[in-house]
This record gives C-alpha cells, sequence and structure tokens, in this order.
C-alpha cells in the first residue's frame, strides 16, 4: 500500500510538472506572436516626433501620441518581463509560478497594448480626418480589442467552450 501512495504522488508530480511545462511552451508560444507587432509599433512610435509635420500636430493629437508610445512601452515591458526574470534567477525555478506571473503579465502587456492601437488609431485618423472621425473609429478599435481579447475569451472559458 505505501508503495503506492509513493508511486501515486510520484505520478501527480510529474502531471503538475508536465501541466506546466505545456503551460510555459503555450505563453512562450503566444509572445512569440505578440511581441514583434509590439516592436514594429514602438519602432514606428519612436520616430514620429521627428518627422516634419509633428510640429503641427495640435494637443490633442501630442496627447494621443504620447499615451500610444508610453502605452507601447508599458506594454513591452510587461511582455518581456518574465523573461528579463527566468533569465537572472535562473534554474532551478518553480516553472508553475513561472506560468501563473508570465500569464498575469501578459494579460497586461496585452491591455497595454488595446490602449497603444487604440492612441495610434485615433492619432492617425485625426491626422487625415479630423476628430469626430477618430474618435469613433478608435472607440471601434477599442471595443474591438477589448471583445476579442477579453470578453469573448472570458466568456469562453466561463461557458467551458472552445
Amino acid at each position: 500500500m505505501a508503495t503506492t501512495r509513493r508511486h501515486d504522488g510520484a505520478d501527480r508530480r510529474l502531471q503538475v510538472q508536465e501541466e506546466a511545462d505545456r503551460e510555459l511552451d503555450e505563453i512562450l508560444s503566444e509572445l512569440r506572436v505578440v511581441l514583434p507587432g509590439v516592436t514594429v509599433l514602438f519602432a514606428f512610435l519612436l520616430t514620429v516626433p521627428f518627422t516634419g509635420k509633428f510640429p503641427d500636430i495640435d494637443t490633442l493629437d501630442r496627447a494621443a501620441y504620447f499615451l500610444a508610445f508610453i502605452s507601447t512601452a508599458v506594454s513591452m515591458v510587461f511582455l518581456v518581463g518574465e523573461s528579463a526574470y527566468h533569465r537572472l534567477v535562473g534554474k532551478p525555478y518553480d516553472k508553475e509560478r513561472l506560468t501563473r506571473a508570465a500569464g498575469r503579465q501578459a494579460v497586461v502587456g496585452i491591455a497595454a497594448l488595446a490602449v497603444a492601437l487604440t492612441a495610434v488609431v485615433f492619432l492617425v485618423t485625426d491626422v487625415v480626418y479630423g476628430a469626430r472621425l477618430a474618435s469613433a473609429v478608435a472607440a471601434t478599435v477599442l471595443a474591438l480589442a477589448c471583445g476579442v481579447w477579453f470578453a469573448f475569451p472570458l466568456w469562453r472559458r466561463d461557458d467551458g467552450g472552445a
């Protein structure tokens, strides 16, 4: 009997370890998809103030630009955060704890990205078409991001559907 219990405990630890490995692989794959886009957006935003038209934009557009710039930087910080932690701490580490923290940081990073995308869409649309259309388009983008990135996945999780 004691042998069976010991064996069951070892099996359970192995299952937990395999689940942590799988979750870590999933997070890494998701970050490989998101990070290049955030990096390109940040690079684009770095160039904007140095263009000839930037001094001509109004205060509202400057605020939208700054919000996009800061939100993109915050997104990058949170999306890269666990990689830095993992690299600094090294092995051995608690994969379950790492994946929980990485998951939370990814959600914050994606939320910051939603803000950045909304601000960029507002800025570009305002410069091209004016503030009224910019407000409507930016609100639509924010609603889509919140719906597709947050509400729909939470609804599916709570519903138990795939």
